[in-house]
């Protein structure tokens, strides 16, 4: 059966963790997600003044780093639809040149062709229709500019893919409930979703379906994380 990402679903279940998510996200990938985070940042430097959006940016930390790579003239912006989530990110915020918005990044409130980049960070799989959510970063991305994704995956190594598998399956729910007790069993929707998530060549069709050109994936961390990225086409004149 799939799993149920019904938006009420999923913005009960992220407020409900919202107040531990910076905690669990760094103490169950050992703070692997930190360098996940400067790797994709790395891969796709901010060119120029143009704003930057990371949608479903939940406490920020994406869309902080961005503001640290970017240019001191460029805003960044960050949505979310969960208020929990982005009342974190506003306690968290130390300039003003970011700021935060709720928002459903399947309905962004944004102008066609307004950003250099459109990042989303371990939140694309969490999104009802991915084609969907791809399909609005995509509008919102000026010409030119790039669409970024950072995303959990599978190890191409078939014997760590299963001790990979096991773990999420099976030590992952448990320790996440005993940490962060919540009624829509977050620790359990992680691995699903995860698994049934596209990745690699999948994600980048599916990226191109959505308009995106050049698109390519880089794996981190044995595969466990990857970076996509792809452009929006250049307008003709």
């Amino acid at each position: 059966m799939p799993v149920d990402k019904s938006g009420n679903r999923i913005r009960q279940m992220f407020g409900d963790i919202a107040g531990r998510y910076d905690f669990m996200n760094h103490f169950l990938s050992g703070g692997t997600d930190i360098y996940w985070r400067w790797k994709t940042v790395r891969l796709a430097r901010p060119d120029g003044e143009d704003p930057i959006l990371d949608v479903c940016t939940g406490t920020g930390d994406l869309a902080f780093a961005w503001r640290k790579a970017a240019s001191a003239s460029t805003r960044v912006m960050g949505t979310d639809f969960t208020h929990g989530m982005l009342k974190l990110a506003e306690q968290k915020k130390r300039t003003r040149s970011v700021s935060f918005m709720e928002a459903d990044t399947q309905h962004l409130p944004f102008p066609n062709d307004t950003f250099q980049l459109v990042s989303v960070a371990f939140g694309l799989r969490n999104v009802s229709s991915t084609i969907g959510g791809l399909e609005e970063m995509t509008r919102v991305c000026r010409p030119g500019g790039r669409v970024v994704v950072l995303e959990f995956s599978l190890p191409d190594n078939r014997l760590i893919s299963r001790m990979y598998q096991w773990y999420f399956r099976n030590i992952l729910p448990m320790l996440g409930q005993m940490l962060v007790r919540n009624r829509h069993a977050a620790y359990e929707y992680l691995p699903q979703s995860v698994s049934e998530f596209p990745c690699g060549p999948r994600l980048t069709e599916i990226m191109e379906e959505a308009g995106l050109e050049q698109t390519s994936f880089h794996k981190l961390t044995g595969g466990i994380a990857t970076v996509y990225i792809g452009y929006k086409p250049e307008q003709p004149e």
